[in-house]
């Protein structure tokens, strides 16, 4: 039975990973900063599926909390086949209005704790010359969108880059951008989402589910639904200025910064 570690594990997309591959039958190690969320995922997924769930409490955003995820990836005794980085939060706010604290902080999250959990996985995955990561990102990636698409966007250069590097190790790294879900995302933010069109919203086990196909199709890059597929082909389409006046007007309507 293999083992699946999830950070941010106690809601949106990171709880709907957890649901699908517990349902698959792989241990899980759930990691979140709130230890009560986390003791009651675990006690639900092992009662419904009869799996092992333990749990990590650790804060990404700071070193202590990327330390202790790091260890537990680089247990040689209990090995890590499966490494999902999900954590993630947006800030409310255009440019120069978040502060340069929470700014950084986000950059922690996403960026560090993504390479060093990343690193941690894969260099024990190659020893044993197998073994998948899936590094959350978002749509957010591909249009000039302020910091939190900066950050998203170095997500997925850094997957592809390290993807290629260890092609033939037996170590898959892929990077999912899915577009706007139903999840605590923008609640957290301070975010309204009522003006938000409903074709664009997506199911999370959807796109949980796709991105676990597309992992095990050998995929580096997933973005798990036809309509964004299609906007995000649409936008390689369009100058780069344009496509910043766009997206930036579309950013304040919809999304974080």
């Amino acid at each position: 039975m293999t083992t699946a570690l999830i950070t941010g594990s106690t809601a949106g997309i990171g709880a709907a990973f957890a649901r699908r591959l517990a349902a698959d039958g792989h241990d899980l190690v759930l990691v979140a900063r709130d230890t009560k969320r986390l003791r009651e995922q675990a006690t639900e997924l092992h009662d419904r599926h009869g799996i092992e769930a333990k749990v990590l409490t650790a804060d990404l955003a700071e070193d202590a909390g990327i330390e202790t995820v790091t260890a537990r990836l680089g247990d040689r005794r209990n090995p890590v086949d499966l490494l999902i980085n999900n954590a993630g939060f947006g800030n409310k706010g255009r440019y120069l209005d978040v502060s340069m604290a929470d700014e950084l902080k986000m950059l922690k999250v996403h960026c560090e704790a993504v390479l060093r959990l990343t690193s941690a996985a894969a260099e024990a995955m190659r020893e044993r010359g197998r073994g998948g990561v899936v590094n959350v990102a978002s749509v957010a990636a591909f249009v000039p969108r302020g910091t939190y698409g900066a950050s998203k966007a170095w997500v997925v250069q850094f997957t592809q880059g390290a993807a290629r590097d260890l092609a033939g190790s037996g170590v898959r790294l892929m990077a999912l951008c899915p577009g706007f879900v139903r999840t605590e995302f923008h609640e957290r933010a301070g975010m309204g989402t009522d003006n938000i069109p409903g074709w664009m919203w997506l199911d999370a086990d959807k796109v949980a589910a796709t991105a676990l196909e597309d992992l095990a199709r050998g995929r580096s890059l997933s973005i798990p639904d036809p309509r964004y597929k299609v906007l995000m082909g649409a936008a390689k389409l369009v100058p780069r200025g344009m496509l910043g006046g766009i997206s930036s007007k579309t950013g304040r309507k919809y999304g974080p910064q």
